[in-house]
């Protein structure tokens, strides 16, 4: 039986997450275009980490402008202004006649990424019913590791022909239909709960609620919480019990990118060469991983709201560990047979599935569930550049790493960070399946500890 109230909620969570999609090309096609904008503009290896972190060092500037203008513009609107601002570096980097203008260009599309990173979760956190939150904000994950596999696809394809600037130039594709979507979206509830707009609230929840009575609950809950004014950096200076909420999601945002995924998306072909693939061999196989990467993501939409947070963590951040190990152990060998380069494509993909089903899309939701309202949208602003920071610091000293440590060493190190994160997963991390938004914050504002903030 057709459920139509079910059709408009997965809808509307997939064209809000079509943000995803956008930063996942974003963050796909570089792995592509590098070699090739480089050879084409004799760029050095500073020059080239740039090329790919100048991204980064954009987002985290979108991130920080996005709390405020999430708060004063809308969720909705902040999206259309992040669509708009990539159609306009997407085009540009394709355009680019310099080194310089290419990491100009990739600063904007950076802006783009860090408001949709922001905006995105926080929307879709909000549009959702709480036994399905989880799943909504992962579908924004989900769409970032489908741009991954679309622009590695794509980077293959036009690798044939050396022409990198259709590689940046596809990308703007989804960015218009996700512009044309987003004029469809319904406006946050809290958000026009927040504005005074009580009416036009109630009439949303009731329209993606199968229950009146479920909206109307909801609708109580929301106008409790607004009754404690945003507040953020004050809070954080007067509130020690927030000011661990917004250390969990600097930790668990640090955690994400530190793993390692980000090498693996931004130099796969790189890692590759070090294995001995022929550069066509480097692109097929890159699209492989990114495929794997799409697939597993799956994975944690299907059991994030059944298993849990935390269990789903403890088994992707194992692993991490275990694959990074492994590959580093091969890596010292030298690669010289075929099996091995068979091996070591097959360890990077379970390195990306293991990212994928875990800490890819539970960051994002855990950070959207343990901010306080006074403080969300501060909280959640600082942890998601937090995250572009980090992203910044491995994107730019990759290439770097792997000269100064060798590429063996430099994947013991990632293996060791990913068995670190596994303890402070059980040392800190809550698990939150399952529990209201308002829950959460009293038992932070109640001062319980950090991993006993859920079940």
């Amino acid at each position: 039986m057709f459920d139509a109230t079910r059709f408009k909620i997965i809808a509307i969570g997939v064209i809000a997450a079509l943000a995803g999609l956008m930063s996942g090309l974003d963050i796909g096609v570089v792995a592509g275009a590098l070699d090739l904008f480089g050879k084409e503009y004799h760029a050095s290896t500073v020059a080239l980490e740039w090329v790919v972190s100048s991204m980064m060092a954009g987002a985290a500037a979108g991130a920080l402008s996005a709390g405020w203008m999430s708060k004063a513009l809308g969720r909705k609107h902040s999206l259309i202004v992040g669509g708009a601002i990539f159609v306009i570096g997407t085009i540009g980097c394709a355009m680019s006649w310099s080194v310089a203008s290419m990491i100009s260009f990739r600063v904007v599309m950076g802006i783009a990424v860090g408001i949709s990173a922001f905006t995105a979760p926080l929307y879709l956190s909000e549009i959702a019913s709480e036994d399905a939150r989880g799943a909504m904000v992962s579908t924004y994950q989900l769409m970032v590791t489908i741009g991954i596999f679309i622009a590695f696809l794509s980077d293959t394809y036009f690798s044939y022909s050396g022409n990198w600037r259709w590689m940046f130039g596809v990308a703007g594709i989804p960015a218009v239909l996700f512009l044309i979507g987003v004029l469809f979206l319904p406006y946050s509830p809290r958000w026009l709960m927040a504005q005074g707009r009580q009416k036009e609230a109630k009439q949303i929840l009731l329209d993606l609620r199968d229950d009146p009575l479920e909206a109307a609950k909801e609708i109580r809950a929301i106008r409790e919480q607004l009754e404690t004014k945003q507040e953020g950096f004050k809070l954080f200076l007067t509130n020690s019990n927030f000011r661990r909420s917004v250390a969990l999601g600097v930790m668990l945002q640090m955690m994400q990118q530190l793993a390692g995924i980000n090498i693996v998306m931004y130099y796969a072909p790189n890692i590759l060469a070090a294995a001995h693939f022929d550069a066509q061999s480097q692109m097929w196989c890159t699209a492989i991983i990114g495929l794997v990467n799409m697939l597993a993501t799956f994975v944690a939409l299907g059991l994030v709201d059944r298993w849990g947070r935390k269990p789903i963590l403890y088994a992707g951040f194992t692993v991490m560990a275990l694959g990074m190990g492994v590959l580093a152990m091969l890596l010292q060998t030298g690669m010289t047979t075929q099996s091995s380069q068979i091996a070591a494509v097959f360890l990077l993909m379970i390195f990306c599935a293991g990212f994928a089903m875990s800490a890819g899309p539970l960051t994002w939701v855990l950070c959207s569930e343990i901010q306080p309202l006074a403080g969300r949208d501060f909280g959640i602003a600082i942890s998601t550049f937090t995250n572009w920071m980090t992203n910044l610091l491995v994107g730019v000293s990759f290439l770097t790493l792997m000269q100064t440590l060798g590429t063996a060493g430099t994947f013991w190190l990632f293996a060791g960070l990913n068995a670190l994160f596994l303890l402070l997963t059980i040392l800190f991390v809550p698990e939150t399946r399952g529990m209201s938004l308002a829950v959460i914050e009293k038992r932070l504002m109640q001062g319980v500890k950090l991993r006993k903030l859920g079940r």
